[in-house]
């Protein structure tokens, strides 16, 4: 497998892990975390075997074509830069996932927690070699909805479920923005593919999109990263497992944000916007983000709010502008994920062990724990950039840094001394962490023993915390090469000198280094006693949380907004908002008439078979009687639409349209009977046919007559119009007729649109179909019959005596005496039907027929079985399993699409030829019958979903009865 063929894989392997773990039982807590460790150390391995070639300056590239008409291709890329952050994500993935084999407990869902990590690892891995703008926006997406799940993870804990909540919310937000950004890009440059982005950093620049551009990308990379003023919901995230939040804070999610502003940057920086908006909230976060740290009491509130003050020093650097502040950057990108992953490790060893993380509580550790407590402490120093460790090197690159700025703005002139005292705080909280929880003296207040945890458990922070030590000792022989090609894709040409010796001479950086760490300590010594008795948070500011505000913003959104939106001008009653919708249908349909001067002379009335006019004549009045009889009489009105139904059916065979014909005929059977059974546990109309007269009553129906007739009518000139008039361009159909049997492989010219040349839209269709059959049978399963529909209806209470002569009869089975006869013929029918349906399904590329009109007609043969026999006498003998059927029936038809890439088409380009049988001859076969399998599977289970769901509320309304009866004989 050559090397770009590699980066598919590396999408692959983690999504495919995380869909086996999901599947593996909940007790296999080895095998998930050997299947998810040798995910990701595979990963691991393809990212190192990459190295050689990307050394060389070389970008992989991959390319599956999806959309190539609308620029719209899974792209995938990978630089240096790009391989610097796989490392990251694969390395510390693995090392993760083998310390949360100790840490997750044997009673927590392991196989849920293993699945969601390998997601969230896949979707961040493939924001990072994502060549396309859109792409990287989707994996982008998945990031938030994967770690909305492991932030949730403890879904029992009402924090957890607050958290994730924030989470989705605000980053979810600022993804949104971030597409409408990307698209604004690929407006500006046309096109949405990376390299061709980053070629255009100019015309970026120079175009009069560029604020609202840039706007659109920070708001979705500052929310990502949580950075000031979106900076409030990563603390709260907390909540979720400590390996999670180890993976998050180093390798991924929240280093989404500074990762697309690193790789924009050739693009979108150099200009005052940039500068000026990015600076404000890389300081802002550095320096309240140190601040917050210092008056936290939990261990991880603390890491939490330093993570905000390093990305802000991140972002900070970003701002400027310059090359050599985007070198320090990337290099602090690798070294805070270093130490930060090998801190919250030991904080999750600590609570593990000790049963808290209340730093109020915890003391004198070191005499329990000494090897764990030396790792934190070494990691802790290399947070504060203490020399000879590695945050100690890109945290004076930053200083330094913040003196090369000359822009003469009042913000140039104060960033070296707003770092300094951002530097301080760094070394306040980092000196508390170390001093508060490992000396002093021995805790009394802890719920258990602490001790050192398993080796292995351990043995992540070791290999990180040797990390931090070798490469603030030999950073040009540990980390310099690597850098250096991370660099070099980034900068290209502009790629500065730069060096990473440890010891530059007594200057300006080194002192404003020294002033940090000794005025820092000094500030903890002042602030210990009161931190040791203070409430979590930065005193006079506690009352003024981020969630605090968020949730009040929700409230005031949803609350009073919403529902002062909803009080004035909505309505619980279907027919005002069915009104309110048509009639802006109406005016947005006629507006293009005011505007000119509509010329219906045209429209020719004279030709028509009367045989037609009666035919039609028939529909309508069938359509007008289900309307008026609606409202009270509504079997009577279901019949009538069916009338109307069959006057359409009529119709398209008329004009020679059997395939739509077919389909409209058996649509109309499913949705009559699912109408029809969903008749049975409707509330009876209570006010009585008398009330319709008055007058408002009459206004409203004359109203609404009045609309119905003006679309109706309108939509028939309009229709007529088209139809008849000879002076209309040539139409489209003629490219199909052409075209159908010599590039789709079928005579049927319908079908093979479906399948073929519109395949993507019925794939988008059925895929819409999936989800509300899931939704319909969600919104059933918590419905309950109304009150007077529980009794028996009055034709089957002479045939249901449950307590006396049918004592035997199953918990919700319905005795059907009464249909004997129908019930035998309907059972016998069954397999005849199934044998129709397949004698659809095959002939639907050449005649009319096809996977949908198959796949209705097997419904209805089901539809048919829950009719006679009942519902517990067909799940009895029958299995359907309709989720099962829609998750195969999409995963056929995507897979029949992807098949295409094998042969280096894009995606669902189907293939026609004929096949040898013996005894029978050449028949016509194309790759299209397999999507069309799919689409049969999948509207199956659909209908099949839904009809369950209607079905058992007969088992529902029988308990309601039994409870009902036990409750009277109590009584009695």
């Amino acid at each position: 497998m050559n090397s770009e063929n590699l980066l598919f894989l590396l999408i692959l392997l983690p999504f495919a892990g995380s869909a086996l773990a999901a599947l593996l039982p909940a007790n296999a807590r080895n095998t998930e975390a050997w299947l998810s460790g040798c995910v990701t150390i595979a990963s691991f391995a393809i990212v190192a075997y990459l190295y050689p070639s990307i050394s060389t300056g070389e970008i992989l590239r991959n390319e599956i074509e999806w959309l190539p008409g609308s620029d719209l291709n899974f792209t995938l890329r990978m630089d240096g830069f790009a391989w610097m952050f796989s490392i990251l994500i694969t390395g510390i993935g693995f090392l993760v996932v083998l310390y949360a084999r100790y840490y997750m407990s044997p009673e927590d869902p392991v196989p849920r927690f293993f699945s969601f990590l390998l997601a969230f690892a896949g979707a961040m891995q493939g924001i990072v070699i994502a060549g396309n703008l859109i792409l990287l926006a989707i994996f982008w997406e998945l990031t938030s909805i994967f770690s909305f799940l492991l932030i949730g993870y403890w879904h029992h804990n009402a924090a957890a479920r607050d958290g994730a909540r924030m989470s989705l919310i605000i980053t979810g937000t600022g993804g949104l923005c971030l597409l409408a950004g990307l698209i604004l890009i690929g407006y500006i440059t046309g096109s949405h593919d990376l390299d061709n982005v980053l070629a255009s950093g100019n015309t970026i620049r120079e175009h009069t999109l560029y604020v609202p551009v840039l706007v659109l990308i920070l708001l979705g990379a500052l929310t990502k990263s949580a950075q000031f003023p979106f900076h409030f919901w990563l603390p709260n995230a907390m909540a979720a497992p400590t390996p999670v939040s180890a993976y998050l804070h180093s390798a991924t999610m929240v280093k989404a944000g500074v990762f697309l502003l690193t790789r924009l940057w050739p693009v979108l920086s150099g200009t005052d916007e940039w500068f000026f908006i990015l600076g404000l909230a890389g300081m802002g976060s550095f320096l309240l983000g140190a601040y917050f740290a210092i008056f936290q009491q939990d261990l991880k509130g603390l890491l939490a709010y330093s993570t905000i003050s390093h990305l802000g020093l991140i972002t900070a650097l970003l701002s400027f502008g310059s090359p050599l502040a985007a070198v320090a950057a990337i290099f602090h990108m690798m070294n805070h994920a270093i130490f930060k992953a090998s801190l919250f490790m030991a904080a999750g060893i600590i609570d593990h062990e000790a049963g808290t993380r209340d730093m109020r509580k915890l003391n004198g550790l070191f005499s329990y724990m000494p090897i764990t407590a030396t790792l934190a402490m070494v990691a802790s120093a290399a947070m504060a950039g203490v020399p000879l460790l590695n945050g100690f090197l890109s945290k004076e690159m930053f200083f330094s840094a913040t003196l090369g700025q000359h822009s003469g703005s009042v913000l140039d002139s104060v960033l070296p001394y707003a770092a300094t005292i951002a530097g301080a705080f760094s070394v306040t909280y980092s000196v508390r962490f170390i001093h508060t929880v490992f000396f002093g003296p021995k805790p009394s207040e802890l719920p258990r023993e602490p001790h050192e945890p398993p080796h292995w458990m351990r043995r992540p922070i070791e290999f990180l915390v040797l990390a931090c030590l070798i490469i603030g000792i030999i950073p040009s022989i540990a980390i310099g090469p690597y850098l250096h090609t991370a660099v070099t894709s980034v900068l290209r040409e502009y790629t500065p000198l730069y060096s990473l010796a440890v010891w530059h001479g007594i200057n300006t950086p080194l002192i404003m280094s020294i002033t940090a760490l000794v005025s820092g300590t000094l500030l903890y010594r002042a602030l210990q006693n009161y931190l040791a008795q203070s409430e979590d948070g930065p005193p006079g500011i506690r009352q003024f949380k981020g969630q605090r505000i968020f949730e009040r913003s929700l409230v005031a959104l949803s609350w009073r907004w919403a529902r002062w939106m909803e009080e004035t001008f909505g309505t619980q009653r279907l027919q005002p908002q069915l009104f309110l919708v048509i009639f802006i249908a109406l005016i947005a349909g006629c507006w293009p008439f005011l505007e000119t001067d509509p010329d219906f002379s045209l429209i020719a009335v004279a030709g028509i078979d009367p045989a037609f006019a009666i035919l039609w004549g028939i529909g309508i009045a069938c359509a007008l009687g289900a309307a008026y009889q609606a409202k009270y009489h509504r079997l009577a009105a279901l019949i009538l639409m069916g009338g109307a139904g069959l006057a359409t059916c009529i119709t398209f065979v008329w004009f020679s349209a059997p395939d739509l014909a077919v389909t409209q005929l058996l649509v109309e059977i499913v949705t009559t009977v699912l109408i029809l059974l969903g008749l049975r546990w409707l509330p009876k109309r209570m006010e009585q046919i008398d009330n319709a007269t008055t007058l408002i009553a009459r206004t409203r129906r004359l109203r609404d007559f009045v609309l119905a007739a003006s679309c109706g009518g309108g939509m028939t000139l309009i229709a007529y119009k088209i139809t008849t008039n000879v002076e209309l361009p040539e139409t489209i159909a003629g490219f199909f007729l052409e075209r159908a049997y010599s590039e789709g492989g079928g005579n049927n010219v319908v079908n093979v649109i479906l399948v073929d040349f519109r395949g993507f839209d019925t794939f988008g269709e059925i895929t819409v179909l999936g989800i509300v059959a899931l939704t319909v049978y969600a919104l059933l399963r918590r419905f309950r019959p109304a009150p007077d529909s529980i009794e028996i209806p009055e034709q089957q209470r002479m045939q249901n005596d449950f307590d006396d002569r049918q004592p035997d009869r199953k918990v919700g089975e319905t005795v059907y005496d009464y249909l004997m006869v129908p019930t035998v013929l309907m059972q016998w029918m069954f397999p005849f039907i199934i044998l129709l349906a397949i004698y659809l399904f095959l002939r639907g590329h050449d005649l009319p027929g096809g996977g949908f009109a198959a796949g209705i007609t097997l419904a209805i043969g089901l539809l048919l079985q829950y009719l006679a026999s009942g519902t517990r006498w067909v799940e009895d003998r029958l299995h359907i399993l309709p989720i099962r059927w829609i998750g195969l029936g999409l995963l056929l038809a995507a897979l029949t699409g992807m098949g295409s890439w094998l042969f280096g088409f894009p995606f669902l380009t189907s293939h026609s030829t004929y096949l040898e049988i013996p005894l029978i001859g050449k028949i016509p076969i194309a790759t299209a019958l397999f999507f069309d399998l799919g689409v049969l599977l999948l509207v199956v289970g659909a209908t099949a979903l839904m009809l369950i769901a209607i079905a058992h509320q007969s088992i529902r309304s029988y308990r309601a009865r039994a409870i009902e009866s036990a409750k009277t004989g109590e009584d009695n």
